[in-house]
């Protein structure tokens, strides 16, 4: 699809009349403006609620165009300032045991702190927001910007939000960073030969409306380059194809069922390679006590390797023989369980990871698979159990055992997460 289409397709969006729905991260800035418990947005932390989904949706308020709340007055009807910049701050920390190790690896690790990330989000005028957070320290590095956007709500009374800046291109599915287990969805983690695009974090316009009660369409137009720093040029994109991701989804009664579709094209000099990625995904309740998440996606991709195969057979698991195609299958299933309701204490969690490709191609970035350069592996298995429990409402202590089915290692993680 060209550029221009693609432009085409967000500017039809913002014509359509719809509510909107969206996924995003809440604060305890926000607890601390409205005076509310963190329980009414998340549930346990960080995993978001109906009410928490609504606010973030609604650009960080309960209705859209409320009165505002701790403002400056300053007697400017077109100016609309926060007495106080909202800040909070997460601390994640762990200890890590493995079964066994491989090159490189510890059999135990004190992972204090995990991450650090300092948060921020709020209204800058009526039905315009912002969200951001800054990353103090993630696997011991400064790791910058992620999350990093400004949203419009309700476009000219449309119902149709859009956010501009750095997202993850997974968000309008399921949102990583509200995830209770400590392993990840590896399958948005997924790269391909040398192919940088997966479904991470990118640059780019998210558009999402409801076209009717209970559906939601989200439209991505994104870099495909991930948060690359700017070139010599300062310019973020090192060609001019562009990624564009469509998502739909519909309640049927309890459940809640979607599809999307992931097209996009790189170029390295003067050797394309283009992305295609599509896959269905679902939300069942698990009666009163839980929820289960699924997720399934076939990846394709032509010439991943751009050629460099044929010209340094070193680089590549297939010598020179260049894969003009490559397949990917790549799914995960998600189990939440609240044996005391949703605003108990205790929380179970089971999250099962598999991928499989057609040839050693693949890159999860997890520093993990070392022995075929340039780290690339076929397979990815893993299965873990997790048990939280909510000290305090922004407090949660947790424990879980992983087994990685290709390597045959058992993982355990006992840690905390605290927001403040």
């Amino acid at each position: 699809m060209r550029l221009y289409w693609r432009f085409a397709a967000l500017v039809v969006l913002l014509l359509l009349p719809a509510r909107v729905q969206a996924h995003r991260l809440k604060i305890p800035a926000f607890a601390r403006k409205y005076g509310l418990s963190c329980s009414v947005c998340h549930s346990p932390v960080p995993r978001l609620t109906a009410a928490g989904e609504a606010f973030a949706a609604n650009g960080f308020e309960f209705q859209v165009g409320e009165e505002p709340r701790d403002t400056v007055a300053t007697g400017d009807p077109l100016l609309r300032l926060q007495r106080t910049l909202p800040l909070a701050i997460r601390f994640d920390a762990y200890a890590q045991a493995l079964s066994k190790t491989s090159t490189g690896q510890v059999s135990n690790d004190l992972q204090t702190p995990w991450v650090v990330k300092l948060l921020s989000g709020g209204q800058v005028a009526d039905k315009v927001s912002y969200y951001m957070y800054f990353l103090l320290t993630e696997r011991g590095e400064v790791a910058g910007l992620e999350d990093a956007y400004i949203q419009f709500t309700d476009l000219a009374g449309s119902g149709v939000s859009v956010a501009v800046g750095q997202f993850q291109v997974s968000d309008p599915m399921f949102k990583r960073e509200v995830r209770l287990p400590y392993e990840d969805y590896q399958a948005y983690r997924v790269r391909v030969g040398l192919a940088v695009a997966d479904l991470t974090y990118d640059r780019g316009i998210i558009a999402t409306f409801s076209p009717w009660s209970g559906a939601d369409v989200a439209l991505e137009l994104v870099s495909g380059q991930g948060l690359r720093q700017a070139s010599f040029y300062r310019q973020y994109d090192r060609d001019n194809g562009k990624s564009g991701l469509v998502r739909f989804s519909q309640e049927l009664g309890p459940l809640r069922v979607g599809a999307f579709g992931y097209f996009g094209s790189e170029r390295v000099e003067n050797t394309p390679s283009r992305i295609s990625i599509w896959g269905p995904d679902a939300t069942l309740p698990l009666g009163n006590g839980g929820e289960l998440n699924v997720q399934y996606y076939r990846r394709r991709d032509a010439r991943p390797f751009f050629d460099t195969c044929i010209v340094r057979p070193q680089f590549c698991p297939l010598g020179g023989d260049e894969p003009l195609n490559t397949d990917v299958d790549a799914a995960f299933a998600e189990a939440t369980f609240w044996p005391q309701g949703p605003a108990g204490r205790f929380f179970v969690s089971a999250l099962y990871n598999r991928i499989a490709a057609d040839a050693p191609i693949l890159s999860l970035r997890l520093g993990e698979q070392g022995e075929l350069p340039p780290n690339l592996v076929s397979k990815y298995q893993t299965a873990a159990l997790g048990l939280h429990y909510m000290f305090r409402r922004n407090v949660r202590l947790m424990t879980e055992a992983g087994w990685d089915f290709e390597r045959e290692q058992g993982r355990l993680i006992a840690g905390t997460m605290v927001a403040f």
